[in-house]
């Protein structure tokens, strides 16, 4: 098969979360592409996807020493490296963005690295083009919420953010950051209802159960404040079962101890952490 009915193949595997099916094809088929940069730069977020984190940082390397002109591919191989802080990745994203301003996919991953990095008030620049190019991608309302929120801006950061959660319903890592951001802002039912829901759709994040129990105690709802605490011992491992009993010591002192702990501890220390992981 010919390059672009290969790739197809691979991103339609991609989008089905199929990812070592797609890292199968393009392993099988790379000798034949081996100057290709997207097959590389595909390969790569494959394999990021299944836990391989040097080997992709390996392929997005490969990728850019290539000299890609395809901005989808400059922006996401520039994006792979930005997860290591590999210094190379800003110049990758910058031109994708300068070459495709037209590319929301381009302006919102430079964007999403420049806020990172510092650079508010063009990363936010960016953002809001990417945001206008495709107002209904839930992953750059996020992204514009998080910018908004290193910024300083909370109502502006949880306005963007509660539209990720209207165009990404299902998605938990978006309810629990606006669950924290109406915390932070004292709005704690509110804050609640979002942190339980994305507790319930992320399991596996231990931190998120605790989080939802505690502020379940401190707006002294007691049934659903020792059920969260339950499914974080019942998903946590052993390294967690400290904060675990800490958890339950404050629920069993009362509304005030869990709020505090959760005001003074939780949220910040949570916010500050999920702010900080890139797209």
């Amino acid at each position: 098969m010919d390059l672009e009915e290969l790739l197809g193949r691979a991103l339609d595997l991609g989008d089905e979360g199929d990812w070592a099916g797609m890292a199968e094809l393009l392993r099988e088929h790379l000798p034949e592409f081996e100057e290709e940069p997207a097959m590389h730069c595909w390969l790569g977020v494959a394999e990021r996807e299944l836990g391989l984190e040097g080997v992709a940082y390996e392929r997005f390397r490969r990728t850019l020493s290539l000299d890609p002109t395809d901005p989808y591919v400059l922006a996401t191989a520039g994006n792979g490296l930005a997860g290591f802080d590999d210094p190379d990745a800003e110049q990758a994203l910058r031109t994708a963005a300068l070459t495709a301003p037209e590319v929301s996919l381009a302006r919102f991953l430079y964007g999403a690295y420049l806020s990172r990095e510092g650079q508010l008030e063009k990363g936010l620049e960016e953002l809001t083009a990417a945001r206008a190019l495709d107002p209904e991608e839930a992953q750059i309302a996020y992204e514009l919420g998080v910018a908004r929120a290193l910024s300083g801006d909370r109502e502006g950061a949880i306005d963007a953010v509660a539209d990720a959660v209207r165009l990404e319903p299902a998605e938990g890592w978006q309810h629990i950051v606006l669950g924290l951001l109406l915390l932070e802002d004292d709005r704690l039912e509110e804050g609640l209802g979002e942190l339980t829901e994305g507790a319930r759709l992320s399991p596996d994040d231990v931190e998120a159960q605790l989080l939802a129990a505690l502020a379940a105690g401190a707006a002294g709802r007691d049934e659903l404040a020792y059920e969260m605490l339950e499914r974080g011992r019942m998903r946590g491992e052993e390294g967690d079962m400290p904060l675990v009993l800490e958890v339950e010591e404050r629920l069993d002192a009362g509304p005030s101890s869990a709020r505090a702990l959760l005001m003074e501890e939780g949220v910040p220390d949570s916010l500050r952490s999920r702010l900080a992981e890139r797209p």
